[in-house]
């Protein structure tokens, strides 16, 4: 090897390297159901780093306890962590003082960057800014579309709801749908109400919008139940997350009633039910994907200054139909947790 070719290869070793590591993801292990402490997770982060130097992320979201949604968003974002040589801290609260109090706690931390949900993004709108003076990069996941760019976050991860609920709308439609119970399990979320606006805007049939309490599944239970007893008419219902739709099926036999079940969502058991029949469909966001890439934007930004979309577009991660045509293809992922 002539002196100019053996400079050429060890100019190019360390970006070989790197390379080499960014390309291997490492599963994160199962979660708990969220909580407003935050928690280090270092599982399996002892293979398939990259080789930069480590770095803290905290991941803050709305998630409310039992909700199995959460936990299929931080196995993304653990993977993204164990192969990005990242301290990952998890932390959340359905309630958004509390939620805006945990990015607080992330800033007095001195992480190097804040990954957030922004479910109600007016009580967040002040704590962003403090971290921006912080000089601490923030991007958003799952739930503000709509307000990402007017926070000034850097990037966002996630699904148009609304786009979502037309899609959702539409193949009601479709389904020949008549009257439609549109089920919110979280009061003054703005995605959940987005996506029944979505349904409303495209369904050619009556949409009524049913508030429950997401925190007390047999309140949601009953209340479902006492509506369709009250209402034969109603021929679907159309839960926001997968353990509802999972217990609007329960109601539906507590109540006679005839009505079918479609949800926004997926977990190993809503499959199971579309494959059965119990339920008829769900549309995808892939949380997965949204707490993978959150973490792993972050890395990037603070490693190469890359920001996905150049701050004026999100990524979308979905909406996309899961019915009984493909529900196999996608149950085995949703066996490990990840879809």
């Amino acid at each position: 090897m002539d002196r100019s070719s053996h400079s050429r290869s060890r100019r190019m070793a360390p970006f070989v390297a790197v390379a080499a590591a960014a390309a291997l993801t490492l599963a994160g292990c199962s979660s708990s159901s969220g909580g407003k402490k935050s928690t280090e997770d270092t599982s399996g982060a002892s293979a398939g780093k990259a080789s930069t130097p480590r770095m803290t992320v905290a991941l803050v979201t709305h998630q409310a306890p039992g909700d199995t949604f959460w936990d299929i968003v931080r196995k993304g974002a653990q993977a993204a962590a164990a192969k990005d040589n990242i301290k990952l801290i998890y932390s959340a609260d359905p309630n958004a003082g509390n939620q805006a109090n945990l990015v607080q706690n992330a800033i007095d931390q001195k992480v190097d960057g804040i990954a957030v949900t922004l479910a109600k993004p007016d009580a967040l709108k002040d704590v962003i800014n403090k971290a921006k003076t912080a000089n601490i990069p923030v991007v958003g996941l799952n739930s503000g579309l709509s307000d990402w760019k007017k926070l000034g976050l850097l990037e966002f991860f996630g699904q148009d709801e609304t786009v979502a609920g037309e899609a959702l709308g539409k193949r009601l439609n479709t389904e020949g749908a008549k009257k439609v119970v549109c089920v919110i399990q979280e009061q003054g979320n703005i995605g959940l109400t987005q996506r029944c606006d979505g349904v409303k805007k495209t369904f050619t049939g009556t949409t009524e919008v049913l508030n429950v309490n997401g925190t007390d599944m047999p309140s949601v239970k009953s209340t479902i139940t006492a509506k369709l007893t009250q209402d034969k008419a109603i021929d679907y219902v159309v839960a926001l997350g997968a353990p509802f739709a999972l217990t609007a099926v329960q109601s539906l036999s507590d109540a006679g009633s005839k009505a079918k079940v479609a949800t926004f969502d997926l977990n190993k058991d809503l499959t199971s039910a579309i494959s059965k029949g119990t339920i008829q469909f769900a549309v995808d966001q892939q949380p997965y994907l949204q707490g993978y890439l959150a973490v792993d934007s972050l890395w990037l930004y603070k490693n190469n200054g890359n920001y996905s979309g150049g701050g004026e577009q999100p990524v979308l991660t979905g909406p996309a139909f899961v019915d009984k045509t493909n529900v196999d293809a996608v149950a085995k992922y949703a066996a490990n947790g990840t879809r």
